[in-house]
């Protein structure tokens, strides 16, 4: 499992570990990843050309350090000051001593003619602008700068994080540099897991600097690990009802592809048998003889350890309001989530497991959908909080948050090609498949993420997909993941 911290969490390690190495220990562990990433990535260190471009806070100090070790093997090194007066200065003296140049005296790095040829023309460039303390952009004198990086030849490499984004929540408020590797310091950064930062990241390698942090994260990635322990496998005694049975009230008139969707990611996500209430009960049968289908409402259905309510269900209030009054696990989407009032969703006992989309949560929430996509942690955990329920909040980062706090999860195996007609009605049957299963809430959605996600990309495998395909790919990713 990937874990990230808040900003103040990993200042307050740094700090305790600096306090027990010697001066300058804690940044020549940093400088000494960083440089052995960035010579992985530049395959030939010697005569290779490798630009700094360097703010006034450690991260240009590490860049610093690590330029020099580059300079050391045979690399052309220049560093871009873009604060000459507040420079790192043992860090600019290491570069100096390794025969590397500088770049920015008085005025700065803009003032010097020929930088943005210069980066344009590197075969690496190092991002050590500013650290996990900025937000709200890059500063005017560093956009043309992060743009000739942008258009370099050479990889860009980002110092901890791309300087522009925001370490703490993943918001890009202004123009932040576009990086190809991140090497992260001692544990991943929340702007390092979702978007929009996340995409500016590139790909990210963890540097291990020795630091302590307390078992509670801030957010957690599972990987196939994790997800293996979770999925629920039958034992020698199951049968279809110990198994677990989820119901699934969707579909009406107008949507009854929805219901069939829905059914469909139900019957592959472990439970051992599929409840189907709606006007749609002719078409779930066609496709899936084996579903067990009324027409008498929720109450009537029989027996379900967990209940799936609201896709493609249109205005059908009473039926969303039936399911809620169970007394078994309810997984809200789609309609249902527009249905749902907060007051009773609070008022549940048993565990609420919401689905919206950025569009949907922007509505529960009175905002902007805008406001939501650029600020997702803070949404989920909003929402959350609001409806006392877990909240799994789709997008091109999925996150799951739950109404008593703790660490968020955010799921990694996402593509951009589920953005598809029917793709979460899948993941919504999946996902409630797993609650009658036995799994919590949270569970529940982050693993119904993950198998989803990389079920989309099984059957994508870069071509475009409907949302039927994604449904008959998730048992290869069942099979993928605890293989």
């Amino acid at each position: 499992m990937r874990s990230a911290y808040s900003v103040d969490t990993v200042r307050t390690a740094e700090r305790e570990l600096m306090a027990r190495l010697p001066e300058g220990a804690l940044m020549q562990r940093a400088a000494a990843g960083l440089a052995a990433a960035c010579a992985d990535l530049l395959g030939r260190v010697y005569g290779s050309r490798v630009v700094l471009l360097v703010g006034s806070g450690d991260n240009g100090g590490d860049a610093l350090y690590a330029g020099a070790r580059l300079a050391r093997r045979g690399a052309g090194v220049t560093a871009v000051l873009l604060a000459p007066e507040r420079a790192h200065a043992g860090g600019l003296a290491a570069l100096r001593r390794a025969g590397g140049r500088v770049v920015g005296g008085a005025g700065g790095a803009t003032a010097a003619p020929g930088v943005e040829d210069l980066v344009e023309r590197a075969d690496l460039v190092v991002d050590g602008i500013v650290g996990i303390g900025g937000k709200g952009g890059l500063r005017p004198d560093a956009v043309p700068l992060a743009a000739a990086a942008e258009r370099s030849r050479g990889a860009v490499v980002a110092v901890d994080l791309p300087s522009g984004v925001d370490a703490g929540t993943g918001e890009v408020r202004g123009v932040a540099v576009r990086a190809d590797l991140t090497v992260t310091f001692g544990t991943h950064k929340p702007g390092l897991l979702i978007d929009p930062a996340r995409e500016y990241a590139g790909s990210v390698r963890l540097v291990d600097i020795g630091l302590e942090l307390p078992a509670e994260p801030e957010l957690e990635a599972l990987q196939h690990a994790d997800v293996a322990r979770l999925l629920p496998l039958p034992r020698a005694e199951s049968d279809k009802y110990r198994r677990g049975v989820v119901g699934i009230a969707a579909g009406s008139a107008r949507y009854p592809g929805a219901a069939v969707l829905a059914v469909a990611g139900a019957l592959r996500g472990g439970a051992g048998a599929v409840r189907y209430v709606g006007p749609a009960g002719d078409a779930v049968l066609t496709r899936f003889p084996e579903t067990l289908v009324s027409d008498q409402g929720p109450k009537h259905a029989g027996r379900v350890q967990a209940w799936v309510v609201g896709p493609g269900a249109g205005d059908d209030a009473a039926t969303v309001g039936e399911v809620l009054a169970a007394d078994v696990p309810v997984l809200v989407d789609a309609d249902g989530l527009r249905l749902a009032e907060a007051g009773v969703v609070r008022a549940r006992r048993a565990p609420t497991l919401m689905t919206p989309h950025a569009g949907e949560a922007a509505a529960l929430l009175g905002v902007d959908r805008a406001e939501v996509e650029d600020g997702r942690l803070a949404a989920a955990r909003e929402l959350a909080g609001r409806y006392g329920a877990t909240v799994l909040l789709k997008g091109s980062t999925t996150l799951v948050a739950d109404s008593g706090g703790g660490a968020v999860r955010v799921n990694p195996t996402g593509t951009s090609w589920l953005a598809t007609a029917g793709s979460g009605d899948v993941l919504s049957g999946l996902a409630g498949s797993l609650l009658a299963a036995g799994l919590s809430a949270v569970d529940a959605g982050s693993v119904g993420a993950y198998v989803h996600g990389l079920a989309g990309r099984l059957a994508a495998d870069g071509a475009p997909v409907g949302a039927h395909d994604v449904a008959e790919a998730v048992p290869e990713a069942w099979r993928n993941v605890l293989g």
